[in-house]
């Protein structure tokens, strides 16, 4: 399996190293804004090609799949532009920013028939798979999830502490990640959801504060802090409080209410998210059968980031 890489950024790295663990996978290019960008990134992981032509990458015959890593602007645009050259795509979260790019990938994706998967990465992390599966054998149930997502982002600025061409944007990002992963583990539609949102920076030109609150069906609420402002560590900690226990995951690590580190030896074949995800990814391509997070999965979860976007613009008084 050939892929080539969008990016060079945080994510774009994420994915090379976890590409290099999966026998019979390889990045065969990278293409990126700047050349110089590129070639970096493809002498850092021995790539052969690096390039800033994107439409020219994906027409190549050593490419099988392409992972979309850069600016969320144009994810849809390449998304559409990959799978009509008959490649597979992997789009890192989020898939888009809007609703309407999110129906085209998903109208695309049925038009060309190529697998095409949405990077929501918790799905994959093994102490969010842990949980995933004690929810779904009906052994413990959650009541309430807490998460907090939470950078110091007062500069544009990314992941690795190199400047950014894009802003990034804590809704349809950062948000993505926990709204999806709270229906996905539930197994339930999100029947309410209130977002809240502080003042825009002058320079960014985006809220640097969130809350939202969500409930489902059957009552599990999901109440998320996400913030640009918090001067500490980078993290996303997700507390679930359940029925009986609960539990503290941080990425791939899992521990329970008190701090003592669960054993997840064989949850997943990875300790990796990223491997794990790009693993389900390469096999559903080779399976010829839907992936988990396909594009079409993760549609709800971006009507619901509308749902909520349309309430922070209210609240502000702007346009719709």
């Amino acid at each position: 399996m050939k892929f080539c890489i969008s990016g060079n950024g945080a994510m774009a790295h994420a994915h090379l190293k976890a590409i290099r663990e999966i026998e019979g996978a390889v990045v065969t290019v990278i293409q990126s804004r700047t050349q110089a960008g590129a070639e970096r990134a493809a002498a850092e992981y021995g790539v052969a090609t690096a390039t800033t032509d994107f439409e020219r990458a994906i027409e190549r015959a050593d490419v099988d799949a392409v992972i979309i890593t850069g600016p969320t602007q144009i994810h849809a645009a390449q998304a559409e532009l990959a799978m009509r050259a008959g490649k597979h795509v992997l789009i890192e979260i989020p898939m888009c920013d809007s609703v309407a790019d999110a129906e085209r990938i998903v109208q695309v994706q049925k038009e060309t028939g190529v697998t095409a998967m949405a990077g929501h990465v918790r799905r994959f992390n093994p102490s969010h798979q842990y949980l995933t599966r004690k929810f779904r054998a009906g052994e413990i149930r959650l009541q309430q999830l807490q998460a907090h997502t939470h950078f110091f982002r007062r500069t544009n600025m990314n992941a690795l502490g190199q400047s950014r061409s894009w802003v990034d944007h804590l809704l349809w990002h950062h948000a993505c990640h926990t709204v999806d992963l709270f229906s996905y583990q539930t197994g339930e539609r999100v029947s309410e959801a209130f977002a809240l949102q502080g003042p825009y920076d002058p320079e960014l030109g985006i809220a640097m504060d969130m809350g939202i609150v969500m409930k489902t069906p059957s009552g599990a609420i999901c109440v998320l802090s996400l913030s640009f402002n918090d001067e500490g560590p980078i993290g996303s900690p997700y507390r679930y409080i359940c029925d009986k226990g609960t539990w503290v995951s941080f990425y791939d690590d899992l521990a329970d209410g008190f701090g003592k580190k669960i054993d997840l030896t064989g949850v997943a074949t990875s300790m990796n998210g990223f491997e794990n995800q790009d693993r389900e990814f390469i096999a559903a391509i080779r399976e010829r059968r839907s992936p988990i997070c396909s594009v079409s999965d993760a549609l709800e979860t971006m009507k619901l980031l509308g749902k909520l976007e349309d309430q922070l613009i209210a609240q502000a008084g702007l346009p719709a």
